[in-house]
């Protein structure tokens, strides 16, 4: 399940790449569209900021914007930073592995191979879904 804190990353780097190009975006105004606490926005923002996906600019005119086109930007990428692991168990995770306790041999677990399946249509799924995608979808569901 996916997090308030990656939720709120979506939404509010979808709202980014609708303005890409534009310049940058104060926290505040991405705050108020968006219907996310100030405070925790500017977390998340840092966070994304620190993971490469943002940037920011001080002063008059500052606030942030997005690092790379939204064409590069996948779910993957973003539910990987802000959400942690993608995979619903810890042994077929790719970037957060960890044996199962309670399993005695990995390799034939019929659990294990089902949820293998399950995280690459998934890792599919998400990396196709891109920032540039999700705004055409958004624009297109507002008609």
């Amino acid at each position: 399940m996916l997090s308030k804190k990656c939720k709120y990353a979506i939404h509010a780097l979808v709202y980014l790449a609708e303005r890409h190009g534009q310049g940058p975006v104060q926290i505040g105004e991405i705050a108020d569209r968006q219907k996310i606490p100030k405070k925790f926005l500017e977390a998340i923002l840092l966070e994304l900021r620190n993971g490469r996906i943002l940037n920011s600019k001080k002063g008059k005119g500052g606030g942030y914007y997005l690092q790379r086109s939204p064409e590069e930007i996948n779910l993957t990428e973003v539910i990987r930073l802000t959400n942690g692991p993608i995979a619903l168990l810890p042994c077929v995770s790719l970037n957060f592995y960890e044996s199962c306790e309670e399993c005695v041999n990995e390799k034939n677990c019929t659990i294990r191979t089902t949820f293998l399946t399950i995280r690459d249509e998934t890792l599919k799924i998400l990396s196709e879904s891109n920032l540039a995608a999700l705004v055409k979808k958004q624009k297109k569901d507002r008609k």
